[in-house]
């Protein structure tokens, strides 16, 4: 399965191309704690991209929405999303490796792809009632994971949803869901 996000990288110190617009790119692997201010609506694509070292954030209740913000921050162990939060972005929190839960809130509807990718530490998710899709590759490599119920409310799961996804023994799918695309639970043993 092609990573499309590093094929597009002009320099590997930075990764991709836009991320040197970033203030604090060249600071990003001494960066271990983030307070995001009250009044921010969206934490942006790569806002904290590769920020290896980052252990704790705070999002305030007027964040929206969730890019790519979190990518490669592999020493963050848990995160609070806000009731406010819409929609949890493309790549949002990959290759979060020690991430080990998350609740995602009721405000949330849809479930990025790759959201989640690589995420091995995590053992427990919480899909609302509120989700109705799940993005391609959204839980793919999450071999911590040992089950998975997926709620009513959604519709349609993408390709190679929980792909690799080693550990999983138990998965619960509703009969709202009427579209699994390919590869959903490929490697899953």
């Amino acid at each position: 399965m092609p990573n499309y996000y590093y094929e597009d990288r002009e320099d590997e110190r930075y990764g991709p191309p836009y991320i040197s617009n970033i203030p604090w790119v060249d600071r990003r692997y001494g960066i271990k704690k983030v307070v995001i201010e009250d009044g921010v609506t969206n934490i942006g694509d790569y806002a904290f991209y590769d920020c290896t070292n980052l252990a704790s954030v705070t999002i305030p209740n007027s964040v929206t929405s969730l890019g790519s913000a979190f990518y490669g921050c592999s020493r963050l162990t848990s995160i609070t999303i806000p009731e406010s939060v819409k929609s949890i972005g493309t790549t949002a929190f990959y290759g979060c490796s020690s991430l080990t839960s998350i609740t995602i809130p009721e405000s949330v509807t849809s479930i990025g792809s790759s959201a989640f990718n690589s995420c091995s530490g995590l053992t427990s998710i919480t899909i609302p009632n509120s989700v109705t899709s799940i993005g391609s590759s959204a839980f793919s490599g999450c071999s911590g994971l040992t089950s998975i119920t997926i709620p009513e409310s959604v519709t349609s799961i993408g390709a190679y949803a929980f792909y690799k996804c080693s550990g999983l023994t138990s998965v619960t799918i509703p009969n709202s869901v009427s579209s699994i695309e390919n590869g959903t639970f490929y490697e899953c043993m």
